[in-house]
């Protein structure tokens, strides 16, 4: 079973992740309980998904753009951000426009292939949820999310650079 790392803490998860199935059909949508629901499910059924009784969850593939769902960010609890692959960056964009662009304050969950190597830079990109891969250690990816004290570079958590910090601050 997978872990929930959510706002630096371990969690149970109460969500439900709907998959397309094997042949690429759209799953069904349960009665109730919490559901995340693929984008395409969303575009195809979204007046019928504006009245179901839980909450509502939708995750993009890195190939989805958040454009997709901007007019509809403050009908979802949550949005997930699925992470094909390690090495694909993409989630990392989304995420960010997702909070900068679209002003999504709503949980951010990294879902797919998340290792705790990377989750401090999902965090800084606005990632505030975080399901780990299987083989990932719990305590290992806890403490990775504070690996730096302090980002040289922007981000979400920090939108002005350090030097600029520094010279507010009349530090050298």
């Amino acid at each position: 079973m997978a872990t929930l790392i959510k706002e630096q803490r371990i969690v149970a998860d109460s969500w439900r992740l709907l998959s397309r199935g094997p042949k690429g059909e759209l799953p069904e949508v349960p009665a109730q309980g919490d559901v995340i629901v693929p984008l395409a499910l969303w575009l195809a059924r979204r007046d019928a998904l504006l009245a179901y009784p839980g909450k509502l969850g939708v995750w993009l593939d890195a190939h989805e753009g958040p454009e997709e769902i901007a007019a509809d960010l403050r009908r979802f609890a949550l949005v997930a951000v699925n992470f094909p692959k390690f090495g694909d960056g993409r989630g990392y964009s989304i995420a960010r426009l997702l909070r900068e662009r679209y002003g999504y304050e709503g949980e951010l969950r990294a879902i797919g292939d998340v290792l705790h190597d990377f989750l401090y830079f999902m965090k800084q990109c606005g990632f505030d949820a975080f399901v780990l891969r299987d083989d990932q250690e719990v305590q290992a990816a806890l403490s990775a999310l504070d690996t730096f004290s302090e980002g040289y570079q922007t981000s979400v958590l920090r939108p002005v650079p350090l030097f600029r910090r520094r010279l507010a601050t009349g530090k050298r």
